[in-house]
Order: structure tokens, then sequence, then C-alpha cells
């Protein structure tokens, strides 16, 4: 049996979306446990030249809706980049997971040579098959934010581990 587009995103990004939305909420927790304000963290970054937290999560949800867009041509919502709370990105997170949970299967599967292009910023658009697009860009990106997002909250105290990042809903 081969694996199906549709198998090898959606599931995987709901899985960890889902985890990424406990590891906020466990922040939130962790944050009054401790009596400092949560959106502290919010604003957290490993090094003052990476972005920060918020962005993380923001680009997580990005990578997920746009690769899900991309290979089954079904619009994705746009966000305003505008969380500035964990409750307004765990509400970013839940708005992401249903609509990636809303994009038919039969829409993603048969996309592997789907020719996919990736704008850049002052430079030529990225171009990839759809197949080679998912598993050597639109998932290492992906799991590049997540990572980052749940190093954040590690870094800062919140008791977190690897049960916590490969958990799901």
């Amino acid at each position: 049996m081969t694996i199906s587009m549709s198998s090898a995103s959606v599931p995987i990004f709901v899985t960890m979306l889902g985890s990424l939305s406990k590891c906020l909420g466990k922040a939130r927790a962790h944050a009054e446990a401790k009596k400092f304000d949560p959106n502290v963290l919010v604003t957290a970054r490993l090094a003052p030249d990476m972005l920060p937290f918020k962005s993380q999560v923001q680009i997580a949800c990005d990578s997920a809706k746009l690769c899900v867009a991309r290979l089954s041509g079904v619009d994705a919502p746009v966000f305003e980049d505008n969380e500035a709370s964990l409750p307004e990105l765990e509400e970013r997170i839940a708005k992401t997971l249903s609509w990636l949970e809303s994009v038919p299967r039969e829409k993603l599967d048969g996309t592997e040579e789907k020719q996919v292009s990736v704008p850049r910023r002052g430079k030529e658009p990225m171009q990839f098959a759809g197949e080679q697009y998912l598993k050597h860009f639109a998932l290492p990106n992906f799991f590049f934010h997540v990572t980052t997002a749940y190093a954040l909250l590690r870094h800062n105290g919140v008791d977190l581990g690897k049960a916590d990042f490969l958990g799901g809903r």
C-alpha cells in the first residue's frame, strides 16, 4: 500500500498543532503558578536575531495551511498576525486545525507531481513537484517552527517533555 499525500500531511499537521496548543495551555498554567504575566512568553526569543514565540506559532500555522492549500488548490484563510496573547495564539491554532480538517482528502491525493511555487522575498520563487515540496520543504519548515516554539517554552521554565511534543490532541 502506498502512502497518500493526504495521510502524509493533514494528520501530521493536526497532531503537532494539537500538541502545540496543549503546550500553550501548560504555559498559561506555569505562569499562573509562578505568578507572572503569561503574555511575557509571547515575545520570548532564544536569540536576539530570532523571531519571537508568537511568530513561531503563527508561522507553524501558516506553514501547515499553505502547504495544504498549495497542494489541494483550496484557498487558505488569511490571518492578520495580530495575536498578542497566549489565548489568541491558541485561537489561531484552533482556526488552523478547523480549516485543515475541512479540506477533502481527495483534493490532496494524487498531487505528488503537481507543480508548486513558493514565493520568496526579493528572489525567484522556489519550484517543486508536490511530493518533493511536502517532504523536503513544507514538513521540515513546519517542524522547525513547532520545535522552536516548544524550545522557547521549555527554555522559559514550562514543564514540558517529549510526550508533550509528540502527544497530539
